[in-house]
């Protein structure tokens, strides 16, 4: 069955895929009318969200902001899709890095963990691996059909980055460490961990949640730097990135004091530009779960 569904799919996300830029963006426009006013996918999770994140905004402010980061929603899943038959001197125009220096100098030393948030585009993100030295690797979450699990790592290769999961990180960096080879790990670290695993619950946008710490646990393990990565749209299928040093030595860093920085970095970005964060996952859920060694200094 998944073989069936990926040999019905393929043809269509190839037709997408190889649609000239402006034809993409007319694509999406229509992809956004159905999937905001037809389908009204997860419509009122994200109002919710915003409502919880934004009390002091009015409701016209609020429809702006939803519609926008439909809009925008629409256009980085197509340009995922894109990827797929897009050449390193296109995205270099339409994904520009300000400060890649800064990565290369430290690549120099030891290896490096570049976190982000879903925000802007957190697909092209991995273009950076075009300028640097070090393997590059993205710890995703495995796709459920092996076919497309298999596609989407073959399109990521192209920049030059090996998908692992989250259980293959920390065996990959000691691998890599026996065999003096320096690595940059990406990792999206903004995702709403499971109540009862959770380690650390802080304020994210002014709200007591579970938080995922395991970037930190490895860089302070492991002595890795930590880089956070920003990115911002400048307009319809342009981006532009910057890099941050949160830690230069993981060791020597304080508990939790790598996880409150990202998280005090991906809210700055957020209330910048509200509409361009991932505002359909739940990542609130779990606000009314603190645990009472939490609870004492929340605010929510």
């Amino acid at each position: 069955m998944q073989l069936l569904v990926f040999i019905l799919a393929y043809p269509f996300i190839w037709l997408i895929s190889i649609l000239p830029f402006r034809l993409l963006y007319l694509f999406s426009d229509v992809v956004y009318f159905l999937v905001y006013h037809i389908i009204g996918y997860r419509k009122k999770v994200v109002r919710s969200n915003l409502e919880l994140v934004f009390p002091e905004k009015s409701n016209t402010e609020l429809k702006q902001i939803e519609k926008t980061f439909y809009r925008h929603l629409c256009d980085i899943f197509l340009e995922m899709i894109k990827t797929m038959h897009i050449s390193k001197e296109t995205i270099a125009k339409r994904y520009r890095i300000k400060n890649i220096e800064l990565v290369r100098e430290i690549e120099k030393e030891k290896s490096i963990l570049v976190v982000c948030s879903h925000y802007a585009s957190w697909e092209w993100n991995m273009s950076m691996n075009n300028y640097l030295k070090s393997n590059g690797y993205a710890v995703y979450q495995p796709i459920t059909n092996s076919y497309f699990d298999a596609w989407a790592r073959r399109v990521r290769a192209k920049w030059n980055t090996t998908l692992i999961t989250q259980k293959e990180t920390v065996k990959t960096v000691v691998r890599n460490r026996q065999q003096g080879i320096k690595g940059i790990f990406g990792m999206v670290s903004d995702q709403s961990p499971q109540a009862h695993l959770a380690h650390y619950w802080t304020e994210f946008m002014g709200i007591k949640v579970p938080v995922i710490n395991g970037a930190e646990m490895m860089a302070r393990k492991m002595d890795l730097a930590v880089i956070f990565l920003k990115v911002s749209k400048i307009k319809r299928g342009y981006y532009e990135a910057e890099f941050s040093t949160i830690a230069l030595d993981g060791r020597k860093t304080e508990k939790n004091e790598i996880t409150d920085t990202f998280l005090r970095l991906a809210e700055q970005q957020i209330y910048e530009a509200p509409a361009y964060y991932l505002w359909t996952h739940k990542r609130w859920k779990h606000r009314d779960k603190v645990p009472a060694a939490f609870a004492a200094s929340s605010k929510s």
